[in-house]
């Protein structure tokens, strides 16, 4: 193993390391976080909810279950979640009761045993994967002709005010222990939420995703966003062509890209 190889398979291990002691802590999912509202939301004009309906799915980083539960109530048939982290306790007690439409896996994406399925969907992790190519070439495999993979992204365009203050803070919060991040987390949400509340009058930077996501947001779930933007051992933001170019390196055509509430990519692609 290169020196390349082994950092980044060292600071993949630590984003896996993150996540699962923040989905232990924080194990709830509730309110419009949990909803089939923010499902359609995500998936934009891409992909409707009708499409998916008594499909055979993969969920790649499923964490504590959200994305699990809101595919199943939406009306797939069967759900592959994978998880490599140590909440795959939390995911497997989050999604109890539904044990027969889930096939649980505690593995990376990139490890996913042999399959053919229906949709494959990745919602807000690729973008902390060092070197997500080889997920989403292993979930290429995993899809039956005329598959198609969905995945959601952090965006580049429309964050970069954002970014310019967040960046340098991140190489400090993501030092720091959970917490004491927690209490910063807790204080920074009173500020975003004012902010949130001054965007439903004024077209503010990111005054689309504050309307639209997270003034709808209970005040755990809006405390959990600002975490989860400060914690991860490593975030990309994706410019367009770059969002695109990962479908494409998977092997996936058909490629369809959306903007999500002016922040992120929402991307899709079919395995022919």
């Amino acid at each position: 193993m290169s020196d390349l190889e082994k950092s980044l398979e060292d600071e993949t291990n630590q984003v896996i390391s993150d996540f699962g002691a923040q989905w232990v802590k924080y194990t709830d999912n509730a309110g419009y976080y949990a909803s089939s509202q923010l499902l359609q939301d995500i998936f934009g004009t891409l992909l409707s909810l009708n499409e998916i309906k008594g499909a055979r799915t993969l969920d790649v980083g499923s964490g504590s279950g959200r994305i699990v539960n809101m595919l199943l109530d939406v009306g797939t048939a069967h759900v592959v979640a994978v998880e490599p982290s140590m909440a795959f306790s939390v995911l497997k007690e989050n999604t109890r009761g539904r044990e027969e439409q889930i096939q649980y896996i505690n593995l990376r994406g990139d490890q996913l045993p042999d399959m053919k399925l229906d949709f494959a969907f990745s919602i807000g992790v690729l973008h902390h994967i060092p070197d997500p190519i080889p997920v989403v070439r292993r979930v290429y495999d995993c899809l039956k002709l005329g598959g198609k993979f969905l995945f959601w992204v952090y965006g580049k365009e429309g964050n970069e005010l954002y970014l310019f203050f967040v960046l340098p803070l991140r190489k400090i919060t993501q030092r720091l222990p959970d917490s004491i991040l927690s209490i910063l987390a807790h204080i920074l949400n009173i500020g975003v939420s004012i902010y949130a509340f001054f965007c439903l009058f004024i077209p503010l930077p990111l005054h689309k995703y504050m309307r639209n996501v997270y003034i709808k947001l209970d005040w755990k779930t809006r405390f959990l966003a600002i975490f989860d933007q400060l914690n991860p051992a490593y975030s990309k933001y994706y410019t367009q062509d770059e969002a695109v170019a990962l479908m494409k390196s998977g092997g996936f055509q058909n490629i369809k890209i959306e903007r999500r509430q002016n922040y992120s990519w929402t991307v899709i692609g079919e395995k022919l």
